[in-house]
């Protein structure tokens, strides 16, 4: 296996090579993700009970608010790989053969705080804007803001189906736009020197000229989480990390290593 010469730090967006994905390379990820996960288990259940946690929260909120928890529900999109990039510098170093540690997955972030601060700024703005879309779905569709009496078998009643619909249209859309800029770009900020446009527009450029796979890595994704939300969201508990550490792999099989710049293998 030969690896082309590395390319400047400042090169263009356009001209990362990517490579080449298969439809079996997401079940790849997935089973890396678990042996990263079994390699470094406390780790990973600290992780996957800050998104329990997570899950509780919003849950309580539905309680009293669920309009606005169906909105805030989006940030789970925002948090998620926040969290997950903790998992990330832990799959990194057992890519490199060193022993994850406990403090440094912690601080992760601190590795390029202004490129991920800026990034994180880019994903909270979807969230909102996801947000206020949905509310706005809510006042129209109830002529206000519903009392569902933290009820979501009232919330799933046939005569709302239009509601539902609508709702699920919307949120596909935005949920669709937040995946494809950031499906590998924030481990991309923890292994390279890059800014947020060049992962964004990265993350973009592998989901619209390899939209097959990505989506296959979507789906899976999103129907791992959601059974993982069924028994009180205690699956999380290791289907999160497990995703988390499989979203490194995702990253390498795409681009490669480049801790100094941009390669190829």
């Amino acid at each position: 296996m030969q690896t082309e010469p590395l390319a400047p730090a400042g090169t263009s967006p356009f001209d990362l090579p990517l490579a080449r994905l298969g439809w079996a390379d997401p079940p790849r990820w997935l089973l890396l993700g678990l042996r990263d996960f079994l390699r470094a288990p406390g780790i990973g259940l600290f992780f996957g009970g800050c998104f329990v946690a997570m899950g509780w929260a919003l849950l309580k909120v539905f309680q009293s608010a669920p309009a606005y928890v169906l909105a805030l529900s989006a940030g789970f999109l925002l948090l998620g790989p926040l969290l997950c990039m903790g998992l990330y510098r832990v799959s990194q170093a057992l890519e490199r053969g060193e022993a994850p540690d406990f403090g440094d997955a912690l601080l992760a972030w601190t590795t390029r705080p202004g490129t991920l601060a800026i990034f994180g700024f880019v994903l909270l703005v979807l969230e909102m804007l996801w947000g206020r879309a949905a509310l706005v779905i809510f006042a129209v569709s109830f002529d206000g803001m519903p009392d569902f009496q933290g009820s979501l078998a009232r919330l799933l009643q046939p005569d709302n189906l239009p509601f539902i619909a609508t709702y699920c249209g919307v949120g596909a859309l935005f949920a669709g736009l937040i995946y494809a800029v950031s499906v590998v770009s924030i481990p991309m900020i923890l292994d390279r020197p890059v800014d947020a446009i060049t992962v964004g527009l990265t993350s973009l450029r592998l989901v619209l000229t390899q939209t097959g796979v990505m989506l296959w890595w979507g789906a899976l994704i999103t129907v791992l989480v959601g059974l993982a939300l069924l028994p009180w969201f205690l699956g999380l508990l290791v289907v999160g990390p497990v995703v988390g550490h499989a979203s490194w792999h995702a990253y390498r099989a795409a681009l490669g290593p480049g801790t100094t710049g941009f390669a190829r293998t």
